[in-house]
């Protein structure tokens, strides 16, 4: 009996010792609460990439300018969202159902094969914590995506979440990797280049025209069926080739780099660094309306 006593004490204990430890790793509550209003200078992700560049001695690059959402194509915006989280407007943060089958695909591949973070939780990783994969950082996420959800309507998380992810080495928001890529502004992406964007977003280092083209037109196929599954799209894209199976991304081995033109393009202009900035609340507009439910083809399980 004593020892199953002092076994639940120190069980008891290494709870509250986590507890603590997770607790300790949060953003504070006001700085959540900013984001309906202000956007940050950096985010720790372009902390740690920049770190990753000082350990390796390469020189630092970081290319961003933030735009409000109505200066961003609604192509882009239809693009992410049929790719990235369908159910954006339906969930609270967490899509259950997408972590569930999630757990099932990597049980089921004995890997990590499929991920499940919504683009709540996508922002919430690239503000506040880093690309490591842990525990510790789904909980301390999960609990920042909820005051997230709380304090912001979705159209201001999208808006966040378009300007602050990574996009290539040294590429943050989209009108950087707009003119980076296509040599255009976002407000001004096709519906092509906006799924070409979407394309490179789970491993934009890896699924990137510059490093890898054919696996970046690969996964650009496979955004342009899931935006016409999404009914974002009604063009015949059946003369695009067979159907491209899952994208697998070796995360082994040192990350590709994004070298810069020996020639500047346009497409290569290095875009200045934005400042804590505001960006206006916008109303809601077509581009930030799921479409009507329409009789087709139910996508695949990815």
């Amino acid at each position: 009996m004593h020892i199953i006593k002092r076994t639940a004490q120190f069980a008891l204990l290494g709870l509250l010792l986590l507890g603590a430890w997770v607790l300790l790793g949060l953003p504070s509550r006001s700085a959540v609460r900013d984001l309906a209003r202000m956007l940050p200078a950096e985010t720790s992700v372009m902390r740690q990439r920049d770190g990753e560049a000082r350990d390796a001695g390469r020189k630092l690059r970081r290319l961003q300018t933030t735009v409000p959402l109505r200066a961003i194509s609604k192509n882009l915006i239809h693009a992410v969202l049929s790719a990235e989280d369908p159910n954006f407007f339906g969930h609270e943060g967490i899509d259950w159902d997408a972590v569930r089958e999630s757990i099932e695909t990597n049980i089921e591949k004995g890997r990590y094969a499929r991920g499940g973070s919504t683009i709540t939780q996508q922002l919430a990783k690239n503000l506040f914590f880093t690309t490591h994969k842990s525990l510790i950082r789904k909980v301390r996420e999960a609990i920042v995506v909820s005051w997230m959800e709380g304090d912001l309507p979705k159209k201001r998380i999208i808006e966040i979440y378009l300007n602050v992810i990574e996009w290539g080495d040294g590429v943050y928001g989209c009108e950087a990797a707009a003119r980076r890529y296509y040599g255009t502004s976002c407000a001004s992406l096709d519906v092509d280049q906006a799924a070409g964007l979407a394309a490179m977003i789970p491993s934009p280092r890896r699924i990137n025209p510059r490093i890898n083209s054919g696996l970046h037109a690969r996964a650009t196929r496979k955004v342009l069926r899931q935006m016409r599954w999404a009914g974002y799209l009604k063009r015949d894209i059946r003369d695009m080739g067979k159907e491209p199976g899952k994208i697998v991304v070796s995360e082994d081995g040192p990350e590709p780099r994004d070298e810069d033109d020996p020639t500047p393009t346009p497409s290569s202009t290095p875009m200045p660094l934005a400042t804590s900035t505001p960006i206006p609340t916008v109303s809601p507009s077509p581009s930030m309306t799921p479409p009507p439910p329409a009789d087709r083809p139910h996508p695949p399980t990815q």
